[in-house]
């Protein structure tokens, strides 16, 4: 069945909205890309309008900013520690935003939404 982003055609007491309007193409939603943690795939999206959305499948790398250094690292992703999002996702290494991410440098949390753009950009929170 597909995925619509339009009202509900019911209200939360049980009766009909009256109808704006038909169904639309743009109506359409697609599933969720939920991103990975594994060897760096990345897959090109038509969006409305013809445009191109570049949407991440599997990472294993995020950029890293350092508050103290106030300095920018690419570092290795080992794994997901703890995700608010979604207690599921933290044993099947899921990256949404908001996960917090064990790396090489130490804990991170995930500042951008990686299913939605083609890489990982993260604020360290600890040092190792």
């Amino acid at each position: 069945m597909a995925r619509s982003a339009s009202r509900s055609k019911r209200k939360t007491s049980g009766g009909l909205y009256k109808r704006l309007r038909k169904k639309r193409l743009t109506d359409l939603t697609r599933n969720p890309t939920f991103t990975r943690i594994g060897s760096t795939s990345i897959k090109k999206i038509r969006i409305q309008g013809g445009h191109t959305k570049t949407i991440t499948l599997l990472s294993d790398v995020a950029n890293i900013y350092d508050p103290n250094s106030k300095s920018f690292k690419k570092v290795k992703i080992q794994m997901v520690v703890e995700n608010k999002a979604n207690k599921d996702f933290v044993r099947m290494n899921m990256l949404t935003k908001g996960a917090i991410i064990e790396t090489e440098l130490g804990k991170a949390k995930i500042t951008n939404r990686p299913g939605q753009e083609a890489f990982i950009n993260a604020i360290l929170l600890s040092k190792k």
